[in-house]
């Protein structure tokens, strides 16, 4: 008996190890003026946040679709909608893949509002704290759900952006584990398994794998 009990304690402690070492950790990097600039335009946006589809009924259709897998995840329906509302504005206006964004998140922050990393790295999607003071104004508040996944997204696509459009090599930036790759992996697994959707439009930066 002793000798499960230990078992279960390792494998425990295991998978809080495994989910710490995901955890986003963006490291900090001088900006040009250029960049500062525009990633703080970015983050400053008061736009309401709002789906983007070509019709009512093709956004309807993805918020209700989306809303049922999260439903364990966000148990309560009026949060969970606004969470996916914001997520798709977030990420479309980025230039990112809103299912692909879900699978950062699960893997960042297991959808976990209040997650602080080891490193303390903050939020749904894990924004380190020095983001604030590089980008943004010190009163934004990583644990409110738009500042935490406008922020993320505007990071996102910054890494992209230095990647030329290398999404792998984006996500390794993302989570501070350039060049290898169990992180981006995980990402994109999550994503195409439990994101993926057929109705979705074809991205262009379509991710590779190793």
């Amino acid at each position: 008996m002793i000798k499960i009990i230990q078992i279960w304690l390792l494998a425990l402690f295991g998978a809080l190890v495994s989910h710490i070492c995901l955890a986003g950790s963006q490291i900090e990097e001088p900006l040009s003026n250029s960049v500062k600039a525009l990633m703080q335009r970015s983050v400053s946006d008061r736009a309401v946040p709002k789906l983007i589809f070509s019709t009512q009924e093709e956004g309807n259709a993805w918020l209700s679709e989306m809303s049922q897998r999260l439903q364990k995840r966000i148990p309560d329906q009026e949060y969970r909608e606004d969470f996916l509302r914001t997520l798709h504005y977030e990420a479309t206006r980025a230039g990112l893949d809103p299912q692909m964004v879900l699978g950062l998140i699960q893997v960042e922050s297991g959808f976990k509002k209040y997650a602080v990393s080891s490193v303390g790295a903050r939020g749904f999607m894990q924004i380190m704290p020095f983001w604030v003071r590089s980008i943004g104004a010190n009163d934004h508040n990583l644990f409110l759900l738009r500042t935490n996944l406008r922020y993320g997204c505007t990071i996102l696509r910054h890494y992209i952006d230095i990647e030329r459009g290398d999404l792998y090599r984006a996500l390794g930036r993302y989570n501070g584990s350039l060049g290898k790759p169990q992180y981006p992996n995980m990402v994109l697994g999550a994503w195409r398994k439990h994101w993926d959707y057929s109705s979705s439009k074809n991205w262009t930066n379509a991710p590779r794998s190793i």
